[in-house]
């Protein structure tokens, strides 16, 4: 079966992971579906170097989403995207991290086969992947962690979501989303058995300009959100391997503080 970038193959969508932020991240795949789009519709957070890839003539259309507040709902995405397509028009579908990782890319996908029209995913890096390995944090390591979880922690019924299991000794658990909740997702993840001393990280802004690092205790991760002012985008990470990074430890500086006025 020919690929999608196929130029003589019209009328398709293709969805793109356009990675963590910093363009250096991008697939050469994705900079070839962009080069070949007629059509980009793209997420809020992608950074202007990565939509100057599409040629100047095509049209951008942003579909940016922030907390409670969408340009359009899913469902007006999905029939904007194959509307386009129907056109004729070769509709690079951009996304921040990786499509099928909380992108919404599977519907998109059903979307545009149940109208009969041809798609292609290309895989971006995940947030989770970027962030951490800019903040030298190794997800899984074979003295600390023999598991990775993604969440997502902005779902709705979030303290009836089960978790137990995901996050502890010997596990990692990534929360996508989670600033927010932040005292929310730690009262959960104590209460479902995790120990209020377990490291924890916030990864904010990773690969972007002005990315933070910083890790506490879980017992204190809403007050330090709160503490640091911490803004979206941003990941948190539970788990003995947050140890291992190169974030900084506000806890530490903050019981410093404390001695020092005493």
């Amino acid at each position: 079966m020919a690929s999608l970038l196929d130029p003589t193959h019209r009328g398709r969508v293709i969805l793109v992971g356009a990675g963590p932020g910093d363009p250096g991240l991008l697939t050469v795949r994705a900079v070839e579906a962009l080069g070949a789009a007629d059509v980009v519709v793209h997420d809020g957070l992608i950074d202007p170097r990565v939509l100057d890839l599409a040629p100047a003539a095509a049209q951008r259309i942003s579909v940016a989403k922030k907390r409670d507040r969408h340009t359009l709902p899913q469902e007006a995405i999905n029939a904007l995207i194959v509307a386009h397509v129907k056109t004729g028009s070769v509709v690079v579908r951009l996304k921040g991290g990786d499509p099928f990782i909380f992108g919404r890319g599977g519907e998109e996908v059903e979307a545009v086969r149940a109208a009969g029209l041809a798609v292609e995913v290309i895989p971006g890096v995940s947030a989770a992947l970027g962030c951490a390995a800019e903040a030298m944090l190794p997800l899984t390591h074979r003295d600390h962690s023999s598991a990775v979880s993604f969440v997502a922690g902005q779902c709705k019924g979030l303290s009836e979501q089960d978790w137990s299991g995901l996050a502890g000794q010997g596990r990692t658990l990534v929360i996508y989303m989670g600033v927010a909740t932040a005292t929310a997702i730690a009262d959960k993840l104590i209460a479902d058995g995790v120990a209020p001393d377990m490291p924890v990280a916030v990864l904010e802004r990773g690969t972007l300009e002005g990315h933070r690092a910083i890790k506490t205790l879980l017992a204190d991760l809403g007050a330090m959100v709160e503490r640091e002012r911490v803004e979206s985008p941003a990941i948190i990470v539970v788990g003995e391997v947050v140890e291992l990074s190169n974030a900084e430890d506000k806890l530490a500086r903050w019981a410093r503080i404390a001695e020092h006025a005493a």
